[in-house]
């Protein structure tokens, strides 16, 4: 008896284990699966540089969604690394998808800066050359809206001595700045 109460106690004591060790990892990983994420959502943040009279741009977007969506565009695996060559890609698709639209209907023109690796997370830098009223400006901004129907964009806006933060959503991809 004192034999089979040791082996029930250490069998007990192995169980114990795996299950800390399972809700450990399920803790650390917010109760999502490692491997994927339940929601979809970008954050961009467009800071006005009164100096230079651009907006600086970062768009922060999940690697594997963004990596899904040029995959889709070009009909091969497309998988993003610090060190990759898919910059052309990246550009085209964010001009496909983020655009800067003046208070006179005029499409801004920016310059594509580049992007960086953090974690599970993609950094776009655009810049938009701005010398004028920000008010009645328009912005599209429906990066991976193509990829999923839940896709929620978030834009902080940073002007003078101002901020707003715009929600982009499916049927809500185009928004008016009013300042």
């Amino acid at each position: 008896m004192a034999r089979f109460v040791v082996s029930y106690h250490s069998i007990l004591a192995k169980l114990f284990r795996t299950i800390a060790v399972f809700f450990s990892v399920l803790l650390l990983s917010g109760g999502r699966p490692l491997a994927r994420h339940d929601f979809h959502a970008s954050v961009a943040q467009m800071q006005y540089n009164a100096a230079e009279k651009t907006f600086e741009i970062s768009i922060r977007m999940f690697t594997d969604d963004l990596e899904n969506a040029l995959s889709k565009e070009t009909n091969q695996r497309i998988q993003l690394s610090a060190k990759d060559t898919h910059s052309p890609l990246i550009e085209r698709y964010i001009r496909k998808h983020f655009s800067f639209i003046n208070a006179r209907k005029q499409a801004k023109p920016y310059q594509y800066i580049g992007k960086e690796q953090e974690g599970d997370a993609t950094w776009v830098y655009v810049e938009v050359p701005f010398a004028e009223a920000l008010n009645g400006c328009t912005l599209r901004q429906n990066v991976l809206m193509d990829m999923f129907d839940d896709q929620v964009n978030l834009v902080n806006i940073t002007y003078l001595s101002g901020k707003k933060t715009l929600l982009f959503k499916r049927g809500q991809a185009v928004q008016e700045i009013n300042w």
